[in-house]
């Protein structure tokens, strides 16, 4: 969502970092180029005033202009600014007496009913007992939706179809919930194209039976200045207490995600990355800020790794690596691994320096790139893949027929794992000597 925005930004701070020395005029000429940048990514006109007028105090100050390395002092500063403005990190409270009630409310379209069962299925994860509650009872098969997603991830739904009024349906609900000692509850309400005064005022009712610990307003990050809009109306009638970004993973230009928080004064607490149930992200200042800085993200892409990591695995890999034993069938499960982590050059974009190489790359070629590799293994017989050495010329063409391959690429594979294995036999032996310990453990996540 940020590729625009954070091209822009990377292309003010090179120009500048090729200046050396700065003045309070150079200062001036970056400062007005990231306002512009701001502005095209869709961000507030206030929050941009104010911002840049916090970065050019702390930038034009005598510790920047007669600083050896101004330009990083004044990246530095705009990135601690942003963080800034992108407010603190806030969690889900959950305090008190179960079941804890969560209500989503937003308008049509926004994401509410996939969000709420991707939020109960984060929930059951860390230990809690979850309840969905089907309370939209306006838009065509909802309700369906609901219980259709509930049956995927294994989580009861209480619907009543379409016929009862959504207050009723939420105060049997959290009757069923208190009887079957359900901790949550997640109330997914019916949203409308435009905010409407009977909207509203139904809200205002199910917030009054179900007495919510959260309000989550669920927002489209693609409605950019819109979405802020509809957050302050909402939060105006039903009292917010957080904010969820969705499809930030579409061609947004993102300045809705650094506009809400600052306008409306209620924290983003999650993103939603995709379309896929575990698709959701809690929402870290620093890291975004980071991400749209292009300084990458690596506590993000850790965390992804231990979620879809196997640890017993993960460990085998660790031995295998410390005793240079790494063969093509360790390759290929690591490699799937790495999938279900999500897009590659998603991955790339969260490793530092890294991101603009990211973005060079064709995510669909590097999809079928990676395809391709997997083929060539599979094709293999266990033997092979243990011990490379033996594929010799007809055996190399046997496998480049069952993978719909070239024998050339068959060697291209061959000759950059050996290359891999070359590799690593050096760090191990770095291991030895006390300079790559941990590698194992970095390499298994």
């Amino acid at each position: 969502m940020f590729d625009t925005l954070t091209a822009k930004l990377q292309q003010v701070f090179d120009k500048m970092g090729r200046r050396g020395r700065l003045s309070e005029a150079d200062v001036d000429a970056a400062l007005r180029e990231v306002r512009l940048a701001l502005l095209e990514a869709d961000v507030n006109y206030k929050v941009v005033k104010d911002f840049i007028a916090r970065v050019r105090e702390r930038a034009i100050g005598a510790e920047v202009l007669r600083s050896l390395t101004p330009a990083q002092q004044v990246i530095k500063i705009v990135h601690e600014e942003l963080i800034a403005t992108l407010g603190e990190p806030a969690r889900l409270d959950l305090s008190g007496q179960p079941p804890h009630v969560i209500m989503l409310v937003g308008l049509q379209g926004s994401g509410k009913t996939t969000m709420a069962a991707k939020l109960a299925n984060r929930l059951r994860s860390s230990g809690q007992r979850p309840l969905l509650i089907a309370a939209d009872t306006y838009r065509p098969a909802a309700v369906t939706q609901l219980e259709v997603l509930g049956r995927q991830i294994d989580i009861p739904v209480h619907s009543e179809g379409i016929e009862p009024p959504p207050p009723e349906i939420v105060r049997r609900g959290l009757r069923r919930a208190r009887e079957e000692a359900r901790t949550v509850v997640i109330i997914d309400t019916a949203g409308r194209l435009n905010i409407d005064e009977q909207m509203m005022e139904e809200l205002v009712q199910i917030k009054a039976i179900a007495k919510p610990c959260e309000v989550l307003l669920v927002a489209d990050a693609m409605t950019g200045q819109e979405a802020v809009r509809v957050a302050q109306d909402f939060h105006h009638r039903v009292g917010l207490t957080g904010l969820v970004l969705t499809k930030i993973d579409g061609d947004a230009r993102g300045g809705a995600a650094i506009s809400m928080r600052a306008v409306t004064g209620v924290p983003i607490k999650f993103l939603g990355t995709s379309e896929k149930i575990d698709g959701i992200e809690v929402f870290h200042p620093d890291r975004l800020a980071s991400r749209i800085l292009g300084m990458g993200d690596v506590l993000t892409m850790i965390e992804k790794a231990q979620a879809t990591m196997d640890q017993e695995e993960a460990q085998r890999l660790e031995k295998k690596l410390r005793t240079a034993t790494f063969d093509l069938d360790d390759f290929l499960k690591q490699m799937r691994q790495l999938k279900k982590m999500g897009p590659l050059t998603g991955l790339l974009e969260m490793i530092p320096g890294v991101g603009r190489l990211a973005k060079e790359l064709d995510p669909q070629t590097t999809e079928k790139q990676l395809r391709r590799i997997e083929a060539i293994i599979c094709s293999m017989t266990p033997e092979e893949r243990r011990d490379p050495s033996i594929l010799n010329a007809s055996r190399r063409r046997r496998i480049a027929a069952g993978s719909g391959t070239t024998v050339q690429e068959v060697n291209d594979l061959l000759r950059q794992f050996r290359e891999m294995q070359r590799l690593m036999k050096q760090l191990q032996q770095s291991g030895r000597r006390g300079g790559m310990g941990g590698l194992g453990r970095m390499f298994g996540l």
